[in-house]
Parts: C-alpha cells; structure tokens; sequence
C-alpha cells in the first residue's frame, strides 16, 4: 500500500496524503504526472489517493476505487424525519440516549441511521477488521456533506474501530452495549453500486460464529440484532426470533437479554 495525490493536486491535498501515509504507515509517492495504474505497475501494490473531496481506495487488479458514500442512510433519515417508518429502527428499538455497536460496519449506512436516533446523547461504534477500509470510511464518515445537519451530525459522531469484531467484543465489560449488531450480509447490499464495487477486494468477511453470539451475548443488556437474508440459516442456528417481511430480500432478527 501507498498514498499519493490526484492529477490535479495543491498542497493541502499533499500534506493531507502525507500525513494519511504517516497514519497508516506506510510510503507517500509523489504523483508526478504518473497515472495511478503506471504507479501501481512500478510498486505492484494498492493505493490510497488523496483527491480534492474525497479518499479513492485502488485494488492493483481492479480500475474501479472504493471510496465512502452513505449508501441509503440520506433518504432513510429523510423518511424517519417525517415520522415515516424504516424497518431497521423498528427492530433495533434504538432510541435517545442508548448504545449500539455495529460489528459488520461496511459503509456504515445502518450505523449513520442508528447514530441520529440515538442522538447526541448516545454513542455508536462500528468495527473494521481491515485497517484501510477503516481509514477510509472513518474519514468520510468525517468529512462528507450530506447537506442534512441532523445527518452531518449523526455520522461525525460515530466512532470507527480498527478491530474484528470478535476481539473487539472480548475487551467490553458485561452488559455495556445496548444493542449489538449484526450484517453478515452487508457486501450484497452495497456491491450493486458501481462506484463501491472495489470494496469486495479489500473486505475480511468474518462468518457469525457461537463464540461471536456468546461475547455479543455477554456484552449486550439489552438486544442482539441480526440483519441476514430471508433464506439464512443463521436465524434459527443461534435462536433469533425473527421479524419476517413480506416480498423482502432480508428479515431482522433479535435476542433480547
């Protein structure tokens, strides 16, 4: 991995891809009017590029980036503005002031609608097993403008672990969490946008495991949450009660504590 500038940089967007490489540790290359794909021949490796709005993600076999987009988080806060419903909230019970911890972050779509029915109040955190994909999307989470202040908000409040979720749930004390979360699913929902489809190169894709259930378990003082597909075995394997929709491709499930 290396960092380096778009075609068109200044100097912020330099120092910005120096101190990104400094962070990740690992080298910043000069783009000096070299495309991406002639810098990543000559280091047969992936990439990071520093642009004027955003972070792009390259796969040294793909020509298609990663980068962060809240996915379908902007019309789903529209519609629970409006006191309209969204099956997502309706099965977390996530309300001011709770917990909620997102094991299966991805590009954090669920934790950005979890986070602004939390509110200021509350607290929402998400891991990511692999390191730059949880640079990346730690960053937009930061810096992208939805044009929504309620959103804005709720996404800057989110905190991103570097972490399987696992190891991440080992070093939380007893009943600490109200709600853990769960997306095996997560990468079939977001690959069907062209612009993210990079990210089923770098994703680690952790399977639920009875450990997982156990610590999630241990953790929870109030609800375990499965997001998994309506056909998923998983329901019925770990003893979820689950909430089925008609004609939807995925049904929540819950444990309560």
């Amino acid at each position: 991995m290396f960092v380096t500038t778009a075609g068109r940089t200044n100097q912020q967007m330099i120092e910005k891809a120096i101190e990104s490489a400094k962070h990740l540790e690992v080298p910043y290359i000069p783009r000096q009017k070299k495309s991406i794909h002639q810098l990543q021949k000559e280091t047969n490796s992936e990439c990071i590029v520093v642009g004027k709005e955003r972070l792009e993600l390259f796969h040294k076999d793909a020509a298609q980036p990663f980068f962060f987009h809240p996915n379908s988080a902007m019309f789903r806060i529209k519609r629970l503005a409006r006191g309209e419903h969204d099956p997502f909230a309706e099965a977390s019970q996530l309300t001011n002031g709770m917990t909620f911890l997102d094991c299966t972050l991805g590009l954090a779509s669920d934790s950005i609608v979890a986070s602004y029915l939390v509110g200021g109040e509350g607290m929402v955190t998400g891991t990511e097993g692999q390191k730059f994909l949880a640079y990346i999307v730690r960053e937009g989470l930061k810096t992208w403008d939805s044009e929504l202040p309620l959103m804005n908000e709720a996404m800057d409040r989110i905190k991103v672990i570097h972490s399987g979720a696992i190891d991440y749930l080992k070093t939380l004390p007893d009943n600490s969490i109200d709600c853990v979360y769960f997306d095996p699913m997560f990468e079939d929902s977001i690959l069907e946008s062209d612009g993210i489809k990079a990210l089923g190169r770098f994703a680690l894709y952790e399977d639920l495991t009875k450990e997982t259930i156990e610590e999630a378990l241990r953790v929870s003082k109030g609800r375990i949450l499965l997001k998994d597909h309506y056909k998923s075995v998983r329901f019925e394997q770990y003893g979820f009660h689950v909430f089925r929709r008609k004609t939807a491709k995925f049904h929540f499930g819950i444990i309560d504590k």
